[in-house]
């Protein structure tokens, strides 16, 4: 037999599922749902920009927190014989979505920041002092809910714009503050830009890794050139090729590969060490291994 394709299950008892945070998930929406209300109202009373523009990110963020916890649900779900994979894959799209909304939502910050440079408004810098600094506990204790989960992008997104937030009703109580001493109007929209870049720069690299992890590019922090060497040294492999790696979900990651073994061994205690050995170096959770021969004259087609 020139060929032997081996998928291995993971019968060496690692449980590979994502940590469930449907608790934190239900407290972080309540909170900052009941806030963005608070919030809303006292913006729009107040005229301050900074408020609904804070308002209108935390908004968003119920959103994605909402998608966050649906994903984590669909990820759950167990395979069936057309999604073989079941929905882990949700994950990934929901970490993509967030990060979608979140530029959105920071494109319409900018856009009223800027009118609001042109038409200056008096704002009720105590009440937006008040607010805001609720606002920075909220967000501070909603980050803190998800602080154990930065191994796991969906959850990592969630921890990120909690985290930005509290910074940014943070920066907003200072901005009042400064305005009630100072009486310059300008700090309103200024305070608001800033919540902008602080924002964008957060959520960029959340964009970037979740797309990557959408089109199958090797998630962040595996190298395959170390994985190559690593297969290389196995004995009796001779030669490594069609090697993929990519995510299953943001939590699981999957590996293919083809190992030239000219013997003609298929050794079950070699693909048990290769598959515990990738898992605990790599975290490398799903492993399909196909040995070769090298015979010349039937030579494995490349895949692309």
């Amino acid at each position: 037999m020139p060929h032997a394709h081996t998928n291995h299950s993971h019968a060496h008892g690692h449980s590979h599922a994502p940590a469930s945070y449907g608790r934190a998930f239900a407290i972080g929406v309540t909170l900052n749902l009941a806030f963005v209300i608070v919030e809303a109202g006292f913006g729009a009373w107040s005229h301050s920009l900074s408020l609904l523009a804070d308002a209108g990110h935390n908004l968003s963020d119920v959103l994605g927190l909402l998608l966050a916890w649906g994903a984590t649900v669909l990820a759950a779900r167990q395979p069936t014989a057309r999604r073989t994979y079941g929905l882990r894959r949700s994950s990934i799209l929901a970490a993509l979505l967030n990060a979608i909304v979140l530029l959105l939502a920071v494109g319409g910050i900018a856009w009223e920041a800027i009118h609001r440079f042109m038409q200056p408004a008096p704002v009720a810098s105590g009440t937006v002092m008040a607010v805001a600094g609720i606002g920075f506990f909220v967000n501070s204790f909603t980050a803190w809910l998800f602080m154990s989960g930065q191994h796991d992008l969906n959850i990592r997104g969630a921890f990120l714009h909690m985290a930005a937030d509290a910074a940014v009703s943070l920066g907003v109580v200072f901005a009042a503050l400064a305005m009630m001493f100072t009486g310059w109007l300008w700090l309103d929209p200024a305070t608001s830009l800033v919540i902008v870049v602080v924002i964008t720069f957060g959520t960029w690299g959340l964009l970037r890794e979740s797309l990557d992890l959408a089109l199958d590019a090797v998630p962040a922090g595996i190298h395959p050139e170390q994985i190559t060497a690593y297969l290389q040294q196995l004995p009796g492999v001779v030669a490594v090729h069609d090697l993929h790696i990519w995510a299953m979900s943001t939590t699981e990651t999957a590996l293919t590969v083809h190992l030239v073994k000219p013997d003609a061994t298929l050794d079950d205690a070699l693909l048990a060490r290769i598959h515990r050995e990738l898992h605990d170096q790599f975290g490398i959770e799903h492993t399909t291994i196909q040995f070769e021969l090298g015979d010349a004259d039937h030579p494995c087609r490349p895949c692309t």
